[in-house]
């Protein structure tokens, strides 16, 4: 495998960039811009005092990063108060899922994390309504071929993707957090229980702490799309980090996971946070988490395809595997969402029937 990158450095040990030389910088501006994170790391190294001393040319690249991203979370904030206005007249409890959740609760990873869709978790008996409003505040489906329309609404744990007819964001309407097929279904029951209404919101809400580690480990873990996987791996990191010094965090984490039957993401997120970014996690906590631990020949086969998949897509992260590695990803994801006729039938008709594009 290739050298430890050095967006994982740049993480891993900050105060270490100050004394990068001009070609260490440019080779990081380039990995972490592949993995989306040029404002995070801007964001961390604003922190730490130590923006000022990122050579000019580098911290050029830095800041203007950094205005894109303030942008962005502004354009989140106007866009989560036009979803509030589409629903007002809907008792709706309406839970902010990833990114959105992370600015709207000012949590640790909203700090120059770019995203490109609003995601929500609502009841599945309000899907009707809430899609019903949304159209009539100009939000309409993206996916009009009548085998994706029947894909997302009897088989996944969401509505197709919806975007604004003129300010073209988009919105991921969910009603749990792994589709209808999966063998593995938390209750989308015990996490809305669980949930904490943000600070000045009454209509808002966000998932409890270990409620939303344990989704970010879903979506990082179960999901075959890893072009931002070091992000969300970073994301997790963040949370991690943020809710260490809740008293019964480290010990409700596992717990939470057994009941939620996410021991598997929960390992690997752990696994990987440690390996990767040397996130500081209790031992007990390592230990206890050893219940989701697939077999030995598993486990050593994930940590070749995640350790090349995890890494920005950028060529000095690869090697002549990481492209074999994230097709296998791919397949492992999609077998986990759907039982095998389906996702056999399923692919068939992708592959076959589905209008292609040019």
């Amino acid at each position: 495998m290739t050298p430890q990158p050095l967006v994982l450095q740049a993480f891993r040990q900050p105060e270490r960039l100050a004394t990068l030389s001009l070609a260490d910088w440019d080779l990081l501006l380039r990995q972490a811009g592949s993995a989306n994170l040029l404002a995070s790391i801007c964001a961390l190294l604003d922190e730490a005092g130590l923006l000022e001393r990122v050579p000019p040319q580098a911290r050029e690249h830095l800041e203007w990063a950094r205005a894109h991203a303030e942008r962005h979370i502004q354009a989140v904030h106007w866009e989560v108060t036009q979803i509030q206005k589409a629903l007002e007249k809907i008792e709706a409890p309406v839970i902010l899922l990833k990114g959105a959740a992370y600015v709207k609760a000012s949590l640790p990873p909203s700090r120059g994390r770019l995203f490109s869709d609003i995601d929500i978790m609502i009841p599945k008996a309000l899907l009707g309504e809430v899609e019903a409003a949304l159209m009539m505040h100009g939000w309409a489906a993206t996916h009009h071929d009548a085998y994706d329309q029947r894909y997302y609404r009897t088989w996944m744990h969401e509505l197709p993707p919806m975007q604004h007819i003129k300010r073209l964001s988009m919105i991921d309407v969910h009603h749990a957090i792994l589709p209808e097929t999966a063998a593995v279904r938390p209750d989308p029951e015990k996490l809305r229980a669980a949930a904490r209404q943000i600070n000045g919101y009454d209509d808002l809400s966000v998932f409890a702490p270990v409620d939303m580690v344990l989704h970010s480990a879903v979506h990082l873990f179960y999901d075959g799309e890893l072009d931002h996987g070091l992000r969300d791996l970073i994301d997790i990191h963040g949370l991690l980090a943020h809710f260490s010094d809740l008293p019964s965090f480290w010990g409700d984490l596992v717990k939470r996971a057994q009941e939620l039957e996410l021991t598997r993401p929960l390992f690997y997120a752990l696994r990987y946070s440690v390996q990767l970014l040397h996130t500081p996690i209790p031992e007990a906590t390592m230990v206890a988490a050893q219940i989701g631990k697939p077999n030995s020949f598993l486990l050593k086969l994930m940590d070749q395809l995640f350790g090349r998949a995890l890494l920005p897509t950028h060529a000095s992260c690869s090697d002549w595997l990481t492209g074999t590695a994230r097709g296998m990803l791919y397949i492992r994801a999609n077998w986990l969402r759907m039982p095998p006729f389906l996702l056999a039938r399923h692919l068939f008709h992708k592959a076959v029937f589905s209008p292609k594009t040019k």
